[in-house]
């Protein structure tokens, strides 16, 4: 491949425009994680082992075509503006909002005919939010060459995500739920579609706002071959290490959906999950400002374990002692977060690493297609975590229906249920980034210092 840079320094300009990207894509995807299982349970009598079922076949399928969806890029070319990613981007921005419109309508079927139709609309909205989630992720690596600039890039976008759940999904709860903790039903479609207009709103700036700097030409001659890619993959120590790190991850970030049911069912109490994800913003806001020169102080490695950690022991106290009062609970979440925080700020800049160290020992570099490949790490952590939490739904004993009585045992079920789930993930995540992943802050200085050089 040859490397050509196009002229413009990178700046804050490109920092807002990438983590408003990732703000497109959150305003549907947070949503539907956050939601679609509360909204076909509870609004739909869809039953939830049913929906496990359908999360794993729908999030495995989608898992096993993500390398699929990275190689394009690699293989292709949109358009004649040069860009590698972005192009990917905008072409599958409109079937994504659409899809997310679709995934809260409330259809006059039969029964039949309406699992149909829920398996249909997620399915589509899986395999659009690969489209255009896997080229955004690689397109780190074109924005910029430079460690420090992608660490300010995945920084951004972690606060781009952290907007939609902090501040979008904040008000769900009070729009959408009565003073009774009721669900009002066409509200979640209102809202599915002022999200989906701001889907598309926030792909279009993002596009004018951040530049594909390097430009990998291809040769005439050179063929792409998905087979040479898996086998660097595999050969890829922190890549693996990331990976495995990542499943915990997404399933920490999927048991966000259970935050409804802790707080409707057995605190009864569906105010205090909006005082919560408002509280959520200190944190975020303290860790902007810290997570860079910690990095840059104790190495990226470091500073996750340290906060993953710190994570993983108060997950244990909130299981360890059972909480009575919602709002003592309220704030031992929001201080158990900020391990989460943490990783999801660095995390991008960590793959980023992954993919430069294969051009560091492996000597060889095809982002589109191993960003792909780390992906499904993500996306196999999220069908792990929605279909194992489904189940375990069923498992506690809970019964589908907007207006149904939870017995007192599926309701203390879902406490500890709520509580294990990012418990299981950090120790997942302490694993992955403390015993397989070894690119720490000196080996990180030592590849960049021979990559530069070379």
């Amino acid at each position: 491949m040859e490397e050509r840079t196009v002229n413009r320094p990178f700046g804050v300009r490109d920092e807002i425009g990438y983590g408003i990207g990732d703000t497109a894509g959150s305003f549907v995807n947070l949503y539907i994680e956050g939601y679609f299982l509360t909204f076909c349970t509870y609004v739909l009598g869809i039953a939830p082992q049913w929906m496990a079922g359908l999360f794993f076949g729908a999030r495995l399928l989608d898992a096993c075509l993500g390398p699929l969806f990275g190689s394009f890029p690699d293989r292709w070319e949109l358009g004649k503006s040069g860009n590698k990613f972005l192009p990917w981007v905008r072409l599958f921005s409109l079937p994504l909002a659409v899809s997310g419109v679709l995934c809260f309508l409330e259809m006059p079927f039969s029964e039949r005919a309406l699992h149909m139709w829920i398996a249909g609309c997620y399915l589509l909205y899986s395999l659009c939010y690969s489209g255009t989630s896997i080229p955004y992720g690689a397109m780190v690596n074109v924005i910029s060459p430079h460690s420090s600039d992608r660490s300010r890039l995945s920084r951004a976008r972690s606060i781009g995500g952290t907007v939609v759940s902090v501040g979008a999904l904040s008000l769900v709860p009070i729009l959408c739920f009565d003073k009774d903790a009721n669900l009002i039903p066409y509200r979640f479609t209102l809202l599915a579609v002022v999200f989906g207009v701001c889907c598309l709103i926030g792909y279009e700036i993002f596009g004018r706002l951040t530049k594909e700097r390097i430009r990998q030409e291809r040769k005439e001659k050179e063929r792409f071959q998905f087979k040479k890619v898996l086998g660097a993959a595999v050969k890829n120590r922190p890549l693996l290490g990331l990976m495995a790190a990542t499943i915990g991850g997404m399933m920490a970030l999927s048991s966000v959906q259970l935050s409804s049911y802790i707080y409707k069912e057995y605190y009864q109490n569906t105010e205090a999950m909006t005082v919560g994800s408002l509280l959520n913003l200190p944190v975020l806001l303290l860790c902007f400002f810290m997570v860079p020169r910690l990095a840059a102080r104790f190495g990226k490695r470091g500073l996750v374990l340290w906060a993953v950690a710190f994570s993983f022991f108060i997950n244990f106290c909130k299981l360890r002692w059972v909480l009575g009062n919602v709002w003592i609970y309220m704030i031992l979440c929001c201080i158990g977060n900020v391990g989460q925080t943490v990783f999801n700020m660095l995390v991008w800049s960590m793959a980023a690493d992954c993919l430069d160290y294969s051009e560091w020992k492996l000597h060889f570099r095809s982002d589109g297609s191993m960003y792909g490949l780390y992906v499904f790490s993500r996306k196999l952590g999220n069908t792990i975590a929605s279909t194992g939490i489904a189940i375990a739904l069923t498992a506690v004993g809970y019964v589908a229906g907007s207006n149904m009585v939870q017995s007192a045992f599926t309701i203390d079920g879902i406490y500890y249920l709520v509580n294990g789930v990012p418990f299981l993930a950090c120790g997942i995540e302490l694993a992955g980034l403390g015993i397989i992943y070894n690119l720490d802050k000196k080996t990180c200085c030592q590849m960049y210092e021979d990559l530069k050089r070379a």
